[in-house]
Protein backbone atom coordinates (compact mmCIF):
# COMPACT_ATOMS: atom_id res chain seq x y z
CA UNK A 1 0.00 0.00 0.00
CA UNK A 2 1.25 3.49 -0.86
CA UNK A 3 1.79 5.91 2.04
CA UNK A 4 0.77 9.57 2.14
CA UNK A 5 2.04 12.06 4.72
CA UNK A 6 -0.78 14.41 5.83
CA UNK A 7 0.11 17.67 7.56
CA UNK A 8 -2.77 18.91 9.77
CA UNK A 9 -2.62 22.61 10.67
CA UNK A 10 -5.42 22.97 13.24
CA UNK A 11 -7.39 20.75 15.57
CA UNK A 12 -10.59 20.59 13.53
CA UNK A 13 -8.94 20.41 10.13
CA UNK A 14 -8.41 16.72 9.42
CA UNK A 15 -8.38 15.07 5.98
CA UNK A 16 -12.12 14.28 6.20
CA UNK A 17 -13.73 12.47 3.30
CA UNK A 18 -10.69 13.12 1.07
CA UNK A 19 -8.65 10.91 3.37
CA UNK A 20 -11.43 8.29 3.37
CA UNK A 21 -11.44 8.24 -0.42
CA UNK A 22 -7.66 7.94 -0.64
CA UNK A 23 -7.65 5.00 1.77
CA UNK A 24 -10.44 3.34 -0.21
CA UNK A 25 -8.18 3.59 -3.25
CA UNK A 26 -5.21 1.94 -1.56
CA UNK A 27 -3.30 4.90 -0.09
CA UNK A 28 -2.66 4.84 3.66
CA UNK A 29 -2.58 8.23 5.43
CA UNK A 30 -0.10 9.10 8.16
CA UNK A 31 -1.53 12.26 9.77
CA UNK A 32 0.98 14.51 11.54
CA UNK A 33 -0.71 16.87 14.02
CA UNK A 34 1.78 19.63 13.36
CA UNK A 35 -0.36 22.24 15.14
CA UNK A 36 0.05 20.21 18.36
CA UNK A 37 3.84 20.01 18.08
CA UNK A 38 4.20 16.65 16.34
CA UNK A 39 7.51 16.66 14.44
CA UNK A 40 7.66 16.68 10.67
CA UNK A 41 10.22 14.61 8.76
CA UNK A 42 13.13 16.59 7.34
CA UNK A 43 12.83 14.81 4.00
CA UNK A 44 9.83 13.33 2.18
CA UNK A 45 9.95 9.61 2.97
CA UNK A 46 6.38 8.88 1.89
CA UNK A 47 4.96 8.35 -1.58
CA UNK A 48 3.13 11.70 -1.43
CA UNK A 49 2.35 14.73 0.74
CA UNK A 50 -1.03 16.29 1.56
CA UNK A 51 -1.03 19.67 3.35
CA UNK A 52 -4.38 20.72 4.82
CA UNK A 53 -5.92 24.10 5.60
CA UNK A 54 -5.65 26.41 8.59
CA UNK A 55 -6.15 30.00 9.65
CA UNK A 56 -2.63 31.19 8.85
CA UNK A 57 -0.62 32.65 6.01
CA UNK A 58 2.02 30.27 4.62
CA UNK A 59 4.87 32.17 6.33
CA UNK A 60 3.10 32.93 9.64
CA UNK A 61 5.99 31.36 11.54
CA UNK A 62 5.44 33.26 14.79
CA UNK A 63 1.93 31.91 15.36
CA UNK A 64 2.55 28.62 13.56
CA UNK A 65 6.24 27.66 13.89
CA UNK A 66 5.69 24.30 12.17
CA UNK A 67 5.05 26.08 8.86
CA UNK A 68 8.78 26.61 8.24
CA UNK A 69 9.56 22.87 8.26
CA UNK A 70 6.37 22.26 6.26
CA UNK A 71 7.57 24.65 3.57
CA UNK A 72 10.95 22.93 3.51
CA UNK A 73 9.29 19.52 3.23
CA UNK A 74 7.04 20.64 0.36
CA UNK A 75 9.97 22.29 -1.43
CA UNK A 76 11.96 19.03 -1.25
CA UNK A 77 8.95 17.03 -2.41
CA UNK A 78 8.46 19.26 -5.45
CA UNK A 79 12.17 19.16 -6.24
CA UNK A 80 12.20 15.35 -6.09
CA UNK A 81 8.94 14.87 -7.98
CA UNK A 82 7.04 13.47 -4.99
CA UNK A 83 3.27 14.03 -5.47
CA UNK A 84 1.89 16.95 -3.45
CA UNK A 85 -1.70 18.11 -2.88
CA UNK A 86 -2.26 21.34 -0.93
CA UNK A 87 -5.70 22.41 0.33
CA UNK A 88 -6.48 26.07 1.18
CA UNK A 89 -3.48 27.04 3.37
CA UNK A 90 -1.73 24.01 1.90
CA UNK A 91 -2.33 25.30 -1.62
CA UNK A 92 -1.14 28.77 -0.66
CA UNK A 93 1.96 27.25 0.90
CA UNK A 94 2.74 25.37 -2.32
CA UNK A 95 2.33 28.60 -4.29
CA UNK A 96 4.64 30.45 -1.89
CA UNK A 97 7.30 27.73 -1.96
CA UNK A 98 7.31 27.62 -5.76
CA UNK A 99 7.70 31.39 -6.18
CA UNK A 100 4.12 32.71 -6.23
CA UNK A 101 2.63 35.33 -3.94
CA UNK A 102 -0.06 35.12 -1.25
CA UNK A 103 -1.81 38.04 0.46
CA UNK A 104 -3.83 38.11 3.66
CA UNK A 105 -7.32 39.60 3.78
CA UNK A 106 -7.24 39.96 0.00
CA UNK A 107 -10.34 40.67 -2.06
CA UNK A 108 -13.74 39.44 -0.98
CA UNK A 109 -13.92 36.39 1.30
CA UNK A 110 -15.56 33.20 0.04
CA UNK A 111 -17.69 31.20 2.47
CA UNK A 112 -19.83 28.18 1.73
CA UNK A 113 -20.54 26.31 -1.49
CA UNK A 114 -18.88 28.30 -4.29
CA UNK A 115 -19.16 27.95 -8.09
CA UNK A 116 -15.89 27.12 -9.82
CA UNK A 117 -14.97 27.21 -13.50
CA UNK A 118 -12.63 24.73 -15.16
CA UNK A 119 -10.06 26.42 -17.38
CA UNK A 120 -8.95 25.14 -20.80
CA UNK A 121 -5.45 24.48 -19.43
CA UNK A 122 -6.95 21.64 -17.37
CA UNK A 123 -7.62 19.64 -20.53
CA UNK A 124 -4.54 17.45 -20.13
CA UNK A 125 -4.09 17.65 -16.37
CA UNK A 126 -3.90 14.25 -14.62
CA UNK A 127 -6.36 15.28 -11.89
CA UNK A 128 -8.66 17.87 -13.48
CA UNK A 129 -9.04 16.80 -17.11
CA UNK A 130 -12.60 16.03 -18.17
CA UNK A 131 -14.24 17.47 -15.05
CA UNK A 132 -17.47 19.45 -15.49
CA UNK A 133 -16.92 22.97 -16.78
CA UNK A 134 -18.89 24.22 -13.77
CA UNK A 135 -18.74 22.62 -10.33
CA UNK A 136 -18.98 23.76 -6.72
CA UNK A 137 -16.79 23.27 -3.65
CA UNK A 138 -16.88 24.44 -0.05
CA UNK A 139 -14.77 27.55 0.58
CA UNK A 140 -13.77 29.29 3.80
CA UNK A 141 -11.01 31.84 3.26
CA UNK A 142 -10.07 35.50 3.43
CA UNK A 143 -6.47 35.09 2.18
CA UNK A 144 -5.61 34.24 -1.41
CA UNK A 145 -2.93 33.45 -3.95
CA UNK A 146 -2.40 36.67 -5.91
CA UNK A 147 0.21 35.45 -8.41
CA UNK A 148 0.91 31.91 -9.51
CA UNK A 149 4.45 30.53 -9.42
CA UNK A 150 6.43 30.90 -12.65
CA UNK A 151 5.49 28.13 -15.06
CA UNK A 152 2.51 26.92 -13.00
CA UNK A 153 -0.57 25.64 -14.84
CA UNK A 154 -3.79 27.50 -13.94
CA UNK A 155 -6.63 24.96 -13.67
CA UNK A 156 -9.73 26.50 -12.02
CA UNK A 157 -11.11 29.92 -11.12
CA UNK A 158 -14.03 31.52 -9.30
CA UNK A 159 -15.66 34.92 -9.63
CA UNK A 160 -14.03 36.37 -6.51
CA UNK A 161 -10.76 34.43 -6.40
CA UNK A 162 -9.12 33.61 -9.73
CA UNK A 163 -6.51 31.09 -8.58
CA UNK A 164 -8.67 28.26 -7.27
CA UNK A 165 -6.54 25.39 -8.55
CA UNK A 166 -3.10 25.12 -10.13
CA UNK A 167 -0.31 22.66 -10.79
CA UNK A 168 3.40 23.15 -10.18
CA UNK A 169 5.58 20.98 -12.36
CA UNK A 170 4.07 17.62 -13.20
CA UNK A 171 2.90 16.28 -9.82
CA UNK A 172 2.16 19.06 -7.31
CA UNK A 173 -1.32 20.59 -7.02
CA UNK A 174 -2.75 23.40 -4.93
CA UNK A 175 -6.42 24.28 -4.44
CA UNK A 176 -8.04 27.16 -2.58
CA UNK A 177 -11.25 25.25 -1.87
CA UNK A 178 -11.96 22.29 0.44
CA UNK A 179 -12.65 19.02 -1.43
CA UNK A 180 -12.50 17.22 1.91
CA UNK A 181 -15.48 19.19 3.28
CA UNK A 182 -19.16 18.67 2.57
CA UNK A 183 -22.39 20.26 3.76
CA UNK A 184 -21.84 18.91 7.28
CA UNK A 185 -18.77 21.15 7.61
CA UNK A 186 -20.81 24.21 6.64
CA UNK A 187 -23.46 23.35 9.25
CA UNK A 188 -20.75 23.24 11.94
CA UNK A 189 -19.58 26.84 11.40
CA UNK A 190 -20.21 29.48 14.06
CA UNK A 191 -23.53 31.13 13.15
CA UNK A 192 -22.68 34.33 15.02
CA UNK A 193 -19.46 34.86 13.10
CA UNK A 194 -21.22 34.24 9.81
CA UNK A 195 -23.91 36.78 10.63
CA UNK A 196 -21.21 39.29 11.60
CA UNK A 197 -19.95 38.99 8.02
CA UNK A 198 -23.45 39.57 6.68
CA UNK A 199 -24.03 35.92 5.82
CA UNK A 200 -27.10 33.79 6.52
CA UNK A 201 -25.97 30.48 8.07
CA UNK A 202 -29.26 28.77 7.19
CA UNK A 203 -28.97 29.74 3.54
CA UNK A 204 -25.30 28.70 3.43
CA UNK A 205 -26.20 25.24 4.75
CA UNK A 206 -29.15 24.91 2.38
CA UNK A 207 -27.04 25.81 -0.64
CA UNK A 208 -24.29 23.38 0.36
CA UNK A 209 -26.79 20.54 0.80
CA UNK A 210 -28.27 21.20 -2.66
CA UNK A 211 -24.84 21.28 -4.30
CA UNK A 212 -23.34 18.35 -2.41
CA UNK A 213 -24.30 15.33 -4.59
CA UNK A 214 -22.78 16.71 -7.78
CA UNK A 215 -19.75 18.22 -6.02
CA UNK A 216 -19.00 15.07 -4.04
CA UNK A 217 -18.88 12.98 -7.21
CA UNK A 218 -16.34 15.35 -8.77
CA UNK A 219 -14.00 15.55 -5.78
CA UNK A 220 -14.24 11.80 -5.26
CA UNK A 221 -12.90 11.38 -8.78
CA UNK A 222 -10.07 13.86 -8.14
CA UNK A 223 -9.12 11.90 -5.01
CA UNK A 224 -9.10 8.67 -7.03
CA UNK A 225 -6.82 10.23 -9.62
CA UNK A 226 -4.45 11.62 -6.98
CA UNK A 227 -4.32 8.19 -5.34
CA UNK A 228 -3.27 6.75 -8.71
CA UNK A 229 -0.51 9.37 -9.03
CA UNK A 230 0.73 8.55 -5.52
CA UNK A 231 0.63 4.82 -6.21
CA UNK A 232 2.66 5.33 -9.37
CA UNK A 233 5.36 7.42 -7.71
Amino acid sequence: MSRLLVVQNHRGGGPGRFGDWLRADGVSTDVVHAYAGAPLPRRPGHDGVLVLGGGYLPDDDVRAPWLAPTRALVARAVERGVPVFGICLGGQLLARVAGGTVRGEHGEPEMGSTPLTLRPEAGDDPLFRGLPERVTAVEHHVDAVTALPPGATWLMASERCPYQAFRVGERAWGVQFHPEAGADRVRSWDAGRLRARGLDPVELSRRAEIDEPAAEAVWREVARRFAAVVAGS
